[in-house]
């Protein structure tokens, strides 16, 4: 069959086996850079300051990293044997033209959020260059667009070093992480020991209030299950990396150090420096800069700012670029490469004015959750095909043309059945996510979704069907 142009572009196309280079320790750091969000810490802070004790904290993430290994171990060897991107490997359950649906949903979650951690992020480099420079504070009074001038210099500056670090491709990315994930392991650690020595050695295990009984154990399952859905879109696009794992076996031995064992090491950290902040003057910070605010030493404080600097760019790049990068290639693989692309999703991050949408309730709640809510059944749909109806068999050149007769073209390259499992549960799961009615369950809404998706998609598609498939490694495509 031929291969259609309007499919197939290089940075698309399988990695071949000798061209992979991601081993066990490029996927550890990974998670080693992901895990340790500036946006992570907020959030098991923020279970602290809702009256969850630090042993609850613990178990919620021990049964989310459980969970989170086996579904990303799941999705990792997807990408692993077919050596594609998201974009395509959507291809094999809603059609060779219908994965422009969940590569839009997942890519436009990713813009937003590219814009939103950026944001963030100056706001530390803002910290930064007024304690080094403490005349640069008078730039900061004005407003201009919602952003001071030295605001706006932050986030541009911050904003020019991820477009470089992009246009240089993936082998690039993969370097930093490395360099990145042990400066930002060890900075961390240094920060809880610090804290835990100003404390005297001690820590507050709960806040003014906590949770005891049912209540107790409804919490920890809602925290567990709601760290899940943080990983929701990794869980997705998790392919985008492990397409250049050099075996099964490294992503296996990458996950298992860097999930269950990585998030309770991070978990540790948060409760000691939610705890030790506690003891210390009865309040809950709401993010580690609230701690490198205060560090006496100029020097440890320019040092900390620097680490969190290179934590925030690196979680960029892995879940916040990488998926929208592709997700335009795939859309316009005659136009945009992957370096184009970059610019392109760079471009629109800056424009929709990040820290506007990051201020409004309404924005984050209705758009970036309804949006985030359409994750799961998307993974439900796809996962379902590949693992329960194809057996993880796949013709992978098929995935490339659009020849009525191609496994993947379905009806005029849209597979209706998952479209018709999609639109119910994804109905479902933004209900769930965004009624108050149902705000108890809320938390549940990915894998309501994810759920309610698989079982649909399963009831629809005919089960006696054999699947045309290659077996073996990969199938490397050549198309001029």
């Amino acid at each position: 069959m031929d291969i259609s142009s309007r499919l197939y572009h290089r940075d698309l196309a399988p990695t071949k086996i000798q061209g992979r280079s991601w081993g066990a320790y490029n996927v550890f750091t990974l998670w080693g850079n992901d895990v340790h969000s500036l946006g992570n810490y907020a959030f098991a802070i923020g279970l602290f300051a809702l009256g969850m004790s630090v042993w609850d904290i613990l178990i919620a993430f021990a049964i989310a990293s459980v969970l989170l290994f086996a579904l990303l171990t799941l999705s990792g060897r997807m990408g692993h044997r077919t050596g594609v991107p998201f974009p395509v490997m959507s291809r094999i359950a809603f059609g060779v033209r219908g994965s422009q649906l969940p590569a839009v949903v997942r890519g436009s979650v990713a813009i937003a959020w590219f814009g939103i951690q950026t944001y963030l992020a100056s706001q530390v480099l803002r910290t930064l260059l007024k304690a080094l420079w403490p005349g640069v504070a008078s730039y900061d009074t004005n407003s201009f667009l919602g952003l001071s001038t030295l605001g706006w210099i932050s986030f541009l500056a911050l904003w020019l070093v991820q477009v470089l670090i992009v246009s240089f491709g993936m082998q690039v990315i993969r370097r930093y992480m490395a360099i990145a994930a042990p400066t930002v392991l060890v900075t961390m650690l240094a920060l809880a020991v610090w804290m835990f020595v100003k404390a005297d050695g001690s820590i507050a295990l709960s806040g003014d209030t906590h949770f005891t009984g049912g209540a107790q154990w409804l919490h920890i399952f809602e925290a567990a299950a709601l760290w899940v859905v943080v990983y929701g879109t990794f869980v997705l696009n998790f392919c985008d990396f492990t397409r250049s794992a050099t075996s099964q076996r490294a992503i296996v031995r990458g996950n298992l150090i860097g999930i269950p064992v990585n998030m309770l090491f991070f978990a540790a950290i948060a409760a000691v420096l939610s705890g030790a902040q506690f003891r210390l003057d009865g309040e809950v910070i709401t993010s580690p800069t609230d701690i490198v605010r205060t560090i006496p030493s100029t020097s440890l404080l320019v040092l900390a700012c620097l680490a969190l600097l290179m934590l925030t760019v690196a979680v960029n790049l892995l879940a916040n670029f990488v998926a929208p990068v592709y997700m335009l290639v795939n859309l316009f693989p005659r136009r945009l490469n992957f370096r184009s692309a970059g610019l392109v999703s760079a471009v629109v991050g800056l424009v929709i004015l990040p820290w506007n949408l990051y201020d409004s309730p309404v924005a984050v709640t209705y758009f970036l959750g309804g949006l985030g809510a359409l994750l799961g059944p998307v993974f439900g749909v796809v996962m379902a095909d590949y693992w329960l109806l194809r057996k993880a068999q796949i013709h992978v050149p098929h995935l490339y043309t659009e020849d009525p007769a191609g496994t993947y073209h379905y009806r005029r390259g849209v597979n209706p059945k998952a479209i018709g499992a999609f639109v119910p549960a994804a109905g479902c799961a933004v209900i769930v996510a965004l009624v108050p009615f149902f705000s108890g369950i809320s938390g549940f809404s990915w894998f309501i979704g994810a759920l309610l998706a698989a079982g649909l998609y399963w009831l629809l598609s005919d089960r006696t069907q054999t699947y045309d498939h290659v077996d073996g490694e990969p199938i490397a495509v050549d198309a001029e």
